[in-house]
């Protein structure tokens, strides 16, 4: 394409936009509802997603070694372990350990508890972490099996309600994006459809005289694409910010608690990209899903 028709595709794009303002705004205002609704859903969806990883991350096995075991038996029953097809590691504490462990968890409280140090009650146990937290339950039923292994402990049952949860809240998640993504491309689609149509005399005019489809549809392109690139500004600076305020009013009250909000970067810069482009398509599926009707005279 030559660089001057190019640069006459632009001009009546951008004359066209001007000339049917109220037709151009109400095109961005559908953009920018939809894409604002999208970009907080992503942001809740990604940090859901984000924190349903990290408390899935903490789920470990506890072995617990039964008192008579003797020290050499140890390793045989470490190596076993290792060798079980979804196991990821294999750690060794002893009780003095878990002790020590069971002191600091229960803070002011675990005090009370250093007066055992002496006549410890607790069991050397393993700790286990699995591959893919969905396989705890399995490998827990395999370790049960062991000799010289008293109890398994993985939070049995809370831990199964867990992975459920997380599970149906990602689907959840995934599938009300998807709709509002189609939702936005029907609202921008028939917006953009009522610009069009107060300028179909003008298409059938230029089929009649001998333009071509393309050469008709590259300025209704570009302004589906600004539209659409428009329609995103508000939306990408709502969750550029808002999530910044948001990311420090939480991180602040979770100080206490190990999970942790993604961080504000880069997740902002991509999400903005993401919310810019798909912005810029639906503008541009609206526009050439319309004008495609009127260019068969």
């Amino acid at each position: 394409m030559k660089s001057r028709t190019l640069k006459r595709h632009f001009a009546e794009a951008f004359k066209s936009l001007g000339r049917n303002g109220w037709m151009s705004f109400a095109s961005v205002s559908a953009v920018t509802v939809t894409l604002l609704l999208v970009g907080v859903f992503l942001v809740v969806l990604l940090n859901l997603n984000h924190l349903a990883s990290q408390i899935e991350g903490d789920v470990e096995i506890r072995a617990y070694i039964d008192r008579t075991t003797k020290q050499t038996e140890y390793n045989d029953l470490q190596q076993k372990m290792e060798q079980i097809p979804n196991v990821n590691e294999v750690k060794f504490q002893s009780k003095e350990d878990g002790l020590q462990e069971l002191i600091k968890s229960l803070g002011d409280e675990g005090k009370a508890f250093s007066s055992l140090k002496n006549e410890n009650p607790l069991p050397d146990a393993f700790i286990i972490k699995t591959k893919k937290p969905q396989d705890t339950s399995t490998v827990a039923s395999e370790i049960e099996k062991y000799d010289h292994i008293k109890k398994v402990d993985y939070g049995q049952g809370t831990v199964e309600r867990l992975f459920k949860v997380t599970g149906v809240a990602r689907n959840v998640g995934l599938v009300l994006i998807v709709g509002l993504i189609f939702t936005a491309m029907f609202l921008i689609s028939n917006t953009i459809k009522l610009t069009i149509l107060s300028r179909r005399k003008e298409i059938e005019i230029m089929k009649l005289v001998g333009a071509t489809n393309g050469f008709i549809r590259w300025p209704y392109f570009i302004e589906g694409f600004v539209l659409g690139l428009t329609g995103a500004v508000i939306p990408i600076l709502v969750v550029v910010f808002g999530y910044e305020f948001l990311h420090g009013q939480v991180n602040n009250q979770l100080d206490t608690v190990f999970v942790k909000l993604l961080p504000v970067y880069p997740m902002v810069l991509q999400l903005s990209v993401m919310l810019a482009v798909i912005g810029g398509l639906i503008g541009i599926w609206g526009s050439m899903t319309s004008v495609r009707k009127f260019l068969k005279v």
